[in-house]
């Protein structure tokens, strides 16, 4: 069979399965099943598929319409630029995280400590923008702290990028002039209304704490006055609603400048504070 006429006969299979943008991924997937980047892709539609490459594609058109995202199928997501490998242990990069990324550089930074690593995207992104920069990532899954230390293999960070199970700040120890985390927010009531592909396929422990899904916010303002030097910053990703609740908590726990700020869809994606004191004495100065 042709590589375009499997393409062909994927699309509609995606679209009654609901896939949102089937000609999309069917095209991704091809990519993936015949070892090229999509980008090539049109050039290879004129070609047969060996027998190997149908099977993958048959696979994969499978896992897809079971509502496996696509990023765990070829294993892997664009993030800021960079490739990170993906797995079912950890969240699928998001370009609103993104968002983090970008106010992270607005300003330097010598010691950073992203909580709740997971693949290591944000830490990595940071540490990519900043060559002086070093970091520490956490998270309590040995097997998310695997992936994100094969993607620090992958962009040749190791000697800047430490890796260490905990939860939240417990075994942390030092002063950072920047604290980062996407962290799970996801109200318990909330759960069953996500997409399936992150309901049924992404790590619940990455995704709610439970309750109200503030939490990890409230372990992070408890915490993140002893681990920053004085003058130095927290950026947290938040769920849309969730701006005023957390900015109220970084408040009450004493730090200053607390601002929310928008993604690209100008919904509320980031929560920005700063211990007080002269920023001289922080390690970006």
């Amino acid at each position: 069979m042709r590589a375009q006429d499997a393409l062909r006969r994927a699309v509609p299979l995606l679209q009654e399965a609901g896939i949102e943008d089937a000609a999309r991924d069917a095209r991704v997937l091809l990519a993936h099943a015949l070892g090229i980047g999509h980008d090539r892709l049109t050039l290879k539609l004129q070609d047969d598929m060996t027998d190997p490459q149908a099977a993958v594609y048959d696979q994969a058109l499978a896992a897809r319409i079971a509502r496996q995202p696509v990023a765990q199928i070829i294993g892997r997501r664009l993030f800021w630029g960079l490739s990170f490998r993906v797995t079912r242990d950890v969240l699928d990069p998001r370009p609103d995280t993104e968002t983090l990324v970008a106010e992270a550089l607005t300003q330097p930074f010598l010691k950073v400590v992203d909580l709740g690593t997971g693949s290591g995207c944000i830490l990595l992104a940071c540490l990519k923008g900043l060559r002086m920069a070093r970091g520490l990532g956490t998270d309590i899954s040995d097997a998310a702290l695997q992936v994100a230390i094969g993607n620090t293999r992958d962009l040749g960070l190791e000697t800047r990028a430490r890796f260490r199970k905990a939860d939240w700040f417990h075994g942390v120890t030092g002063a950072y002039d920047l604290i980062v985390s996407n962290p799970p927010y996801i109200a318990a009531d909330e759960m069953p209304g996500l997409a399936p592909e992150v309901r049924d396929w992404e790590p619940h422990l990455a995704l709610s704490p439970g309750g109200d899904g503030l939490d990890a916010y409230r372990a992070i303002a408890l915490g993140a006055g002893a681990r920053l030097m004085p003058g130095g910053r927290l950026l947290v990703e938040i769920g849309p609603s969730q701006g005023a609740a957390v900015a109220g908590l970084f408040v009450k726990a004493g730090l200053v400048a607390v601002r929310v700020l928008p993604d690209m869809d100008g919904r509320d994606r980031v929560v920005a504070a700063a211990k007080p004191g002269d920023t001289d004495s922080c390690g970006c100065a």
